[in-house]
């Protein structure tokens, strides 16, 4: 066997077994890829070869011969024309009428017609799965759809008590009520959440390409369809980020994130970054919203400054009786409920003569005064 340094030809390096098993295996003993590296020229030459290689190992396909033959005859016309611009017209020639090189040029031909459909048909659909793909594949029916075109974020409140920020131009299809074992909803753009627990059926949000799974915790989602990347920032709790149903080839089947942690999906390259710090992370940390950096821990405050974080939390409006009460002050954790338990503690920490009803973005307090 010739050494390697005077390999010229792509046939000298199909028969070179340590060749073959590095392109195959990526099993590097020889130092190919040093080598390779090593001159320009022969990094291209070696480039050939392997796609030589891997059009070889193409299966067999359903293409029709009359198909074959004029997609061989197409691909050979693009070949002969850039092997003239290198000046080896009688080189090819001779090549074209060898069967082998018929052989091997009719695999390459089908290889790239099974690549082209499958990237097509598969591919863009995995990599690129998008909110409209994923609702119209469901099965299942009565979803509700709510769209945020306003220029400020909604409130929305789920049938299991969750509740959900919804930011402009996002939208969300969720289900009237929660059947079967599990909670789905399906985000378009961004939106944050809080999830009321629930430890026997988990709540799951579908994003683009991925699914994050909680049971009873905050975090928020940005998923737009015309961005690069998928966020997931959590703020309380846990949560668990599925991959391995969506991404091929994925090393993990979940990605854990605890509280002040994110994970940053790539989804041209189906890349995963988790960030376990995000105050050292620019971009999340420009995109902060209130609703996660206020704090729900109150020591002996007034239940106007406690109506007033709230409101600026969730952009909504609080309507409550001011005068009676003026001189109620509460100590309370609200750091861990969507904000109609929230609500609901506010309400019973007051009195038992206490209420609210809730409408949209707009919340009225109905009380006689605290305790």
């Amino acid at each position: 066997m010739k050494n390697r340094n005077q390999y010229s030809e792509i046939e000298d390096f199909l028969a070179d077994e340590s060749f073959r098993l590095w392109m195959r295996s990526k099993e590097d003993s020889k130092g190919w890829e040093e080598w390779t590296l090593e001159n320009p020229k022969r990094a291209k030459l070696v480039e050939e070869a392997r796609m030589w290689l891997l059009a070889m190992e193409v299966p067999e396909s359903d293409v029709s011969q009359q198909q074959l033959d004029a997609a061989l005859q197409n691909t050979w016309m693009k070949i002969e024309k850039v092997e003239q611009e290198r000046k080896m017209e009688v080189k090819l020639v001779q090549l074209w009428n060898t069967a082998w090189f018929r052989k091997v040029a009719a695999i390459l031909v089908v290889g790239f017609l099974s690549f082209y459909a499958y990237n097509t048909y598969f591919n863009a659909a995995e990599n690129y799965s998008n909110y409209e793909q994923i609702v119209s594949n469901l099965d299942e029916e009565g979803l509700i759809e709510q769209i945020n075109n306003s220029n400020k974020p909604q409130i929305l409140t789920l049938s299991d008590g969750s509740s959900v920020l919804l930011q402009p131009k996002s939208k969300l299809s969720y289900p009237k009520i929660f059947k079967g074992n599990e909670r789905n909803v399906y985000l378009s753009g961004e939106a944050f959440f809080e999830i009321s627990k629930n430890p026997k059926k988990p709540f799951f949000v579908h994003a683009n390409e991925i699914v994050t799974k909680v049971v009873g915790t905050s975090f928020r989602i940005k998923a737009y369809t015309d961005e690069s990347d998928v966020e997931v920032i959590v703020r309380t709790g846990k949560v668990k980020v599925n991959a391995a149903k969506l991404i091929r080839n994925s090393s993990q089947e979940e990605i854990v994130l605890l509280p002040n942690e994110a994970l940053r999906f790539e989804r041209k390259n189906q890349t995963f970054d988790k960030i376990t710090d995000i105050t050292l992370d620019k971009t999340i940390n420009s995109s902060v919203k209130s609703i996660e950096q206020l704090s729900f821990e109150f020591s002996d405050i007034p239940v106007s400054q406690i109506f007033k974080t709230i409101e600026q939390a969730y952009a909504v409006e609080i309507d409550f009786p001011k005068k009676a009460l003026e001189k109620c002050h509460l100590t309370t954790s609200l750091s861990d409920q969507p904000l109609p338990e929230k609500l609901k503690i506010i309400c019973k920490s007051i009195g038992e003569n206490s209420s609210y009803t809730m409408n949209g973005n707009q919340i009225t307090i109905i009380s006689k005064g605290c305790n």
